[in-house]
């Protein structure tokens, strides 16, 4: 009888013992029903946006870029911070000196924790931030992708910094002025399955089919993998199998730099025309020399800019990320999301001699 009552007593203790242990660990941040409901998304789609609420004054936002002392990234943000300020709020950059997949989760963290009000980021990996950028999102942070998206549960908006269908279309609308609508040309890529170039090429090949394009014919597409010597030998090979080929479009900034080197240096110097995508500091000598009229890309500074107010939009409750809403990012005028929280800058931007000494990136 003693010894049941023992183990009876025994049982009871060791049941109250477990509960409190339970209790104990739920309360330092273990999983419960109302702990999973916490960490749950919120895209805001139970909130409803309001466009006439004015802006909050005192917003702390953060850029996370892929590298912190990337020269492109660098203007990316400094426009986005410069752009709090006309908005009355404050803004910091940081971020992983290495661009790994998991680089940025730490600093996930403790933006989670100095409870800012919203964080931007251009995703290194679009799956290794999710689980802190969820987390983020839980606790009434805003989380704004741009320049590299993350998946798109991960975020509320996604600033991109030009529609694939205008840029594979602006490139061939921007050859076919400069050869007055006529002659051969090909196309300098990356690699064969990448899935960027392929959707502006696809682009490419319809703005072609229009009828101011009928002198014009698209006799090759070409891939250097996005290797310079390959790529300078792709350039070779394209003007020795079509020696009256006017123009070369790499809508790849490797691409179009090793075309415009090997142009430079040879015979077809002023008379095979060079476009495409690339970088102002690797193409200003090409520019200033001849080689190149101009090419194209986004501009940065504007891209930081409009992430800066979509941050302060949604902080604000202008927004939530809906397909539709519409908010004024400044200077840069009314903007309105589209499918997906995709929110596109505009047209890229045309360098030239006329304006590439104003950009350093």
């Amino acid at each position: 009888m003693h010894t049941r009552t023992t183990a009876r007593r025994r049982a009871a203790m060791a049941l109250v013992a477990a509960c409190t242990l339970a209790v104990t660990v739920a309360g330092c941040g273990g999983t419960t029903k109302v702990d999973t409901k916490s960490e749950s998304t919120d895209k805001g789609s139970d909130s409803k946006a309001d466009p006439n609420a004015p802006l909050k004054k005192g917003l702390r936002i953060a850029f996370l870029p892929k590298q912190i002392n990337n020269p492109y990234e660098v203007i990316v943000d400094k426009a986005g911070i410069d752009a709090a300020q006309e908005y009355g709020g404050t803004a910091k950059e940081v971020g992983p000196s290495d661009a790994s997949a998991s680089s940025q989760v730490s600093y996930i963290n403790t933006l989670i924790r100095q409870k800012q009000d919203a964080i931007l980021i251009a995703a290194n990996d679009p799956n290794a931030v999710c689980g802190p950028l969820k987390q983020a999102m839980s606790r009434d942070i805003k989380v704004v992708s741009y320049d590299s998206d993350t998946a798109k549960d991960c975020r509320q908006v996604y600033i991109n910094q030009a529609g694939s269908e205008e840029i594979g279309r602006s490139l061939i609308r921007n050859l076919g002025k400069q050869l007055d609508y006529k002659g051969d040309i090909a196309i300098l890529s990356a690699t064969q399955n990448a899935t960027n170039q392929n959707t502006w090429i696809q682009f490419m090949k319809d703005e072609l089919k229009k009828p101011k394009y009928r002198n014009m014919k698209l006799v090759k597409t070409a891939y250097g993998d996005d290797d310079d010597q390959k790529s300078f030998q792709q350039t070779q090979g394209l003007l020795q199998a079509y020696p009256k080929l006017k123009g070369i479009i790499s809508p790849t900034t490797v691409g179009i730099a090793a075309a415009a080197r090997y142009i430079s240096g040879s015979s077809y110097r002023g008379k095979v025309v060079i476009n495409g995508l690339g970088t102002p500091n690797q193409m200003r000598n090409y520019v200033k020399d001849g080689t190149v009229e101009q090419f194209s890309l986004w501009d940065p500074g504007k891209l930081g800019y409009l992430a800066s107010y979509a941050a302060a939009a949604l902080s604000s409750g202008q927004i939530t990320g809906v397909e539709g809403e519409k908010f004024n990012a400044g200077k840069l005028g009314d903007y309105t999301i589209g499918k997906d929280g995709e929110i596109i800058l505009g047209p890229p931007t045309v360098f030239d001699k006329s304006n590439i000494d104003k950009f350093n990136f």
